[in-house]
């Protein structure tokens, strides 16, 4: 069975000539906004991204790398996976089951 996931995403670039962090975040969300098969929601604090596993695996990746090729001297990448099998999930029904 082919299922999607939930995943919160911290990408965090350390090393940088400045304390704003917001072109890093921009260019993180623009991959993220061109990866086919993948929702998502951006928050305050972090990227909520909804997908099949391998997708969502390799996302991250690709993300990670992206503030080292920006020139950030160290990353730190923070990845929650929610991956139920039980039942289909979504971004919605977790909010939906709380409200």
């Amino acid at each position: 069975m082919n299922h999607n996931v939930i995943a919160e995403l911290k990408v965090i670039p350390l090393g940088t000539s400045s304390p704003g962090l917001s072109e890093y975040v921009k260019a993180v969300v623009a991959i993220v906004k061109k990866t086919p098969g993948i929702k998502y929601q951006v928050t305050p604090m972090a990227t909520i991204i909804e997908g099949p596993l391998a997708k969502v695996l390799e996302l991250a990746k690709q993300v990670h790398e992206l503030p080292f090729q920006m020139g950030a001297q160290r990353v730190l990448t923070s990845l929650s996976i929610d991956d139920r099998r039980d039942k289909p999930i979504t971004m919605e029904s977790k909010v939906k089951a709380v409200s």
